[in-house]
């Protein structure tokens, strides 16, 4: 078990609870898209790239989109 009163234990614990929070967020999000149609799910699919284009810049995604494929 590590020791809680070392310094930085907190902030290791606040990384891993904001990792866990964006699991829990993709997680409810999945229950959400199980349940959507086709035209749904490319409706969403649009929104996303928008969404990540805008915060992340058209050059990241490219980049990305590169890799995967």
């Amino acid at each position: 078990m590590t020791d809680q009163t070392r310094w930085g234990i907190d902030l290791v614990q606040q990384k891993n609870k904001a990792i866990k929070y964006q699991k829990d967020l993709v997680s409810r999000a999945m229950d959400q898209v199980v349940k959507m149609d086709e035209s749904g799910i490319t409706d969403l699919m649009i929104e996303i790239e928008a969404e990540y284009e805008r915060k992340y810049g058209q050059n990241v995604a490219k980049k990305y989109i590169k890799t995967v494929l």
